[in-house]
C-alpha cells in the first residue's frame, strides 16, 4: 500500500479477521481518506513473539494476532485496528477471545499505542452503522455524507471479492483484482480426480504459515478443494437447517455450513478439518459434522494445528487420507463397471442352462 504522509494511518494486523473482511476495510477505510498499513505475512518470528506475550494455554490464531500487533507497531504504526466482533445476529456469538480482543491487545502488549476498537453486537443492539461510524468518530471524521459513502465503496470491494470466489478464483487473485478494483465473471473449472471440502476459519486456511499451505499441498494431489468462500451465507445457513441444526457460533456459517453444504450435496469425496489445538467452538462444530458425515459414510479427517505443528507429520496425514480417498474412489469406479444382466435375459440364459 502507497503511504501518503500527510493522511492519518491505520494499522491493520494480518490476522483474524482480516482474512474475511479485509475487503470491506480496504473500500472503507480508502473511502475515508485514511492510510492502511498492513502487517507482514506470518513467519516464525511473528509467532514466536505472539507466543512469549501471552499464557501457554491461549489458542494459536490469538498468539498470532499478537505477534502481528507487535510487527505493526515495529513499522512503526501507532494506531491499531483491533474491533470487537461480538454477535453478528440476535444471541449469535463468536467466541470469548475474539470478543475481548481489544482487551488482550490492551493487556499483553506494554507499549504506547492507539487501539481503534469499534464493536459489533447485533445481541445488544450495536449494528455495523455503528461500528463504522465508531471508526470515523475516532479519526474525527463526522460528515454522515462522507461516512455513508465510504460504507458504500467497502461493501462493493467486499461484494466484488466473493462474487470472484464464488466463480472459483483463488483467494489471493480475488483479494487482488478486488483492491484494484477489477472483477473476474467466468467461472474458473479446475477439473481433478478428487474433491474434499475444507471446514476451516479463513484466519487458519489462508494464512499459509498456519496452515502449512495445506490447499497448495493437496492441488499437488490432484484434489481440488472447496472452501466457505465458494458458499453464500444463505446456502451455509440452509445446509446447517436440513442438518437439523442451528447457528449458535459467529464462524459455524464458514465450517458447518460450508461442510455440511458439501456433504449434503454429495459434491465432494472428503471433509477435511483444520483448527487451532485447544479450540472449544470449533471441537463442537468439528464433532457434529463428524456425527454427520459417519451417518452418511462420508470420509473425514481433523487436523489440528498450532505453534509446534511440524511439517512433515502433518504432510503424512494428508497423504494418507488422500491415499485412502482413492482407494475408495476406485473401488466405487469398478462397482460402477459391473455389467448387470438384465432380469428376463438372465431368466432365458436359466432356462437353456436346465435343457443342457
Amino acid at each position: 500500500m502507497t503511504e501518503n504522509k500527510d493522511k492519518k494511518t491505520i494499522g491493520i494486523p494480518r490476522a483474524i479477521s482480516y482474512y474475511g473482511n479485509f475487503p470491506f476495510y480496504y473500500g472503507y477505510f480508502t473511502a475515508l481518506g485514511l492510510n492502511i498499513v498492513i502487517s507482514d505475512k506470518t513467519t516464525s518470528k511473528i509467532i514466536n513473539e505472539g507466543v512469549e506475550c501471552v499464557v501457554s494455554d491461549t489458542c494459536l490464531p490469538i498468539k498470532v494476532y499478537v505477534g502481528h500487533v507487535l510487527n505493526l507497531l515495529e513499522k512503526g504504526c501507532d494506531t491499531i485496528f483491533v474491533p470487537s466482533l461480538q454477535s453478528s445476529a440476535y444471541k449469535v456469538n463468536n467466541c470469548s477471545k475474539i470478543r475481548g480482543l481489544p482487551e488482550i491487545i490492551r493487556n499483553v502488549i506494554d507499549k504506547p499505542f492507539k487501539i481503534i476498537e469499534p464493536v459489533i453486537d447485533k445481541t445488544e443492539g450495536i449494528s455495523f452503522k455503528d461500528f463504522c461510524y465508531h471508526i470515523a468518530h475516532e479519526f474525527d471524521i463526522y460528515d454522515e455524507e462522507l461516512i455513508n459513502c465510504a460504507i458504500g465503496c467497502g461493501w462493493t470491494v467486499y461484494n466484488n471479492f466473493h462474487n470472484m470466489t464464488r466463480l472459483g478464483i483463488s483467494y489471493e487473485t480475488a483479494l487482488k483484482n478486488a483492491i484494484e478494483g477489477k472483477t473476474v465473471k467466468t467461472p474458473v473449472e479446475v477439473v481433478k480426480p478428487l474433491s474434499v471440502v475444507i471446514m476451516a476459519h479463513g484466519y487458519n486456511l489462508f494464512d499459509e504459515r498456519i496452515s502449512l499451505r495445506l490447499i497448495k499441498k493437496l492441488e499437488k494431489l490432484g484434489v481440488k478443494t472447496y472452501t466457505s468462500l465458494n458458499v453464500s451465507q444463505e446456502q451455509a445457513l440452509h445446509a446447517i437447517k436440513e442438518l437439523g441444526e442451528i447457528q449458535y457460533w459467529a464462524n459455524e456459517l464458514e465450517l458447518t455450513g460450508t461442510a455440511a453444504h458439501y456433504m449434503l450435496k454429495e459434491k465432494v469425496d472428503g471433509i477435511i478439518a483444520l483448527s487451532a489445538f485447544g479450540c472449544g467452538p470449533d471441537s463442537l462444530m468439528v464433532d457434529e459434522i463428524q456425527y454427520h458425515a459417519k451417518q452418511r459414510n462420508m470420509p473425514m479427517i481433523h487436523l489440528t494445528i498450532d505453534e509446534h505443528t511440524g511439517e512433515a507429520g502433518f504432510v503424512t496425514r494428508i497423504e494418507a487420507f488422500v491415499d485412502m480417498l482413492i482407494r475408495k474412489h476406485r473401488k466405487k469406479l469398478e462397482r460402477s463397471n459391473v455389467i448387470k444382466i438384465p432380469q428376463q435375459i438372465q431368466t432365458e440364459q436359466e432356462k437353456t442352462f436346465v435343457k443342457v
